[in-house]
């Protein structure tokens, strides 16, 4: 939600980040206008309650010596100006409303990313140079079932298209990815979460998630509940309407859970393998901070993005998110994509955006300055690993005999240096 101060005073920014994301800029003159009939509607209605206000004391004192016919009047004056006060109190809440409404459809505002959709990203660097075979490389489904570790047709049976089981290895590769991770995110400062995968209605709108990619998200309708995408939104929640400590730093925390999406209007695109299914899991980084540290704490998270794939020994790239692609709470997105070798591509693992003030100010959250005055916190979040990554982990270390080379720092959790196939 943005702050709507920021707005009155900076409407041309917000114009220019609504074309930026490729968004309707005259939104935000729609919120401009419904502001002004709410500040006024806001004036009238306190004018009118000082005025009945006075004139209930001024009555009393005038119906002492009052004729009946007078104190009729009096009365009647009484009851008029009493339903005025109630006319202009519900105009005042409509107006309220009608800003409410606008305020939840506008985006937050772009900050430092490109202007464009989906393929006008920018890349920032690349890390480690894609592998060339002298055999020909595998998909990582013909890996990992020839290595005993995916089991995609007994996955489709018990519950439907792109669902899987991970078996034997497969299960422990992945443990022991997200161990690696957790253990990685302790040694940073991140207090290990493993929230709810059930959230309420506001919970997920506070997030964010219920605008135009709602499609995206499973609702469990008898209970008017919500299965996360990520564990953002629950970690987002969990300080709901309360003012946080940041006297000492940034509050940090890493939620490992599982992880649920419809993949609504994917039909036809990588229905081959885990790369995109309906569940997994993940490790995911959130933060709180004051406004003022958020960019710092987005560069500290991408750092450890980068540290975990080193450890998993896959060449990527990072790419700057455009505008268009940043979703509705994002100010800035920075992805990391691994080489993918059997689609000679590079495909996204992570993501890790600065939300500014956009979702605590939704959900109330708020810490107090150095005044003691409350003011809305700032909120961060951060991939640190997922399910999706054992794709790049099977297709990159495989080698010519169809065995799989576990990367290094993954072997105490996994209890072999080799996958060999069965």
């Amino acid at each position: 939600m943005i702050d709507l101060k920021f707005l009155r005073e900076n409407p041309d920014v917000v114009r220019e980040s609504q074309r930026t994301r490729g968004e309707d800029p005259a939104l935000v003159d729609r919120l401009l206008d419904a502001d002004q009939r709410r500040r006024e509607a806001i004036a009238a209605a306190d004018t009118a309650r000082a005025e009945q206000k006075a004139f209930s004391k001024s009555m009393g004192k005038a119906m002492k010596d009052a004729s009946d016919e007078e104190r009729a009047s009096l009365r009647a004056e009484g009851k008029t100006r009493s339903a005025a006060v109630k006319e202009l109190e519900d105009a005042q809440s409509a107006a309220e409303s009608d800003v409410q409404d606008l305020q939840m459809r506008l985006s937050n505002v772009v900050s430092g990313a490109p202007a464009g959709g989906e393929d006008d990203f920018v890349v920032l660097e690349h890390i480690g140079e894609p592998r060339e075979f002298d055999f020909e490389p595998k998909d990582h489904l013909e890996l990992g079932e020839s290595l005993g570790l995916i089991d995609m047709e007994r996955g489709a049976k018990v519950s439907g298209a792109r669902f899987y089981f991970l078996t034997g290895d497969g299960a422990l590769l992945q443990l022991g990815m997200l161990q690696l991770a957790a253990q990685k995110a302790r040694d940073h400062g991140f207090q290990l979460m493993i929230p709810p995968v059930l959230v309420r209605p506001e919970i997920m709108a506070g997030t964010g998630f219920l605008g135009a990619h709602a499609d995206e998200i499973y609702r469990l309708e008898a209970d008017d509940m919500y299965l996360v995408g990520t564990s953002e939104v629950a970690l987002a929640g969990y300080h709901k309407d309360e003012i946080i400590d940041l006297s000492d730093g940034p509050v940090r925390y890493a939620g490992w859970s599982s992880c649920f999406r419809r993949e609504a209007g994917s039909y036809g695109k990588d229905t081959r393998g885990i790369l995109r299914v309906h569940q997994f899991d993940k490790v995911e980084m959130f933060v709180y901070c004051r406004p003022e540290d958020a960019e710092q704490q987005h560069q500290e998270l991408l750092a450890m993005e980068k540290d975990m794939l080193a450890a998993v020994q896959v060449p990527y790239r990072v790419i700057d998110v455009a505008g268009g692609d940043l979703g509705s709470s994002a100010s800035r997105k920075f992805d990391t994509e691994a080489w993918v070798p059997t689609q000679s591509a590079y495909r996204e693992l992570t993501s890790t955006s600065n939300c500014t003030t956009f979702q605590a100010r939704r959900l109330k959250t708020r810490y107090r300055d150095e005044d003691g005055k409350a003011q809305t916190a700032a909120t961060l979040n951060g991939t640190l690993a997922t399910t999706r990554w054992l794709v790049a982990i099977l297709e990159n270390n495989q080698q010519a005999d169809g065995s799989v080379v576990v990367p290094e720092a993954l072997r105490p959790f996994v209890g072999k240096d080799v996958l060999t196939p069965r």
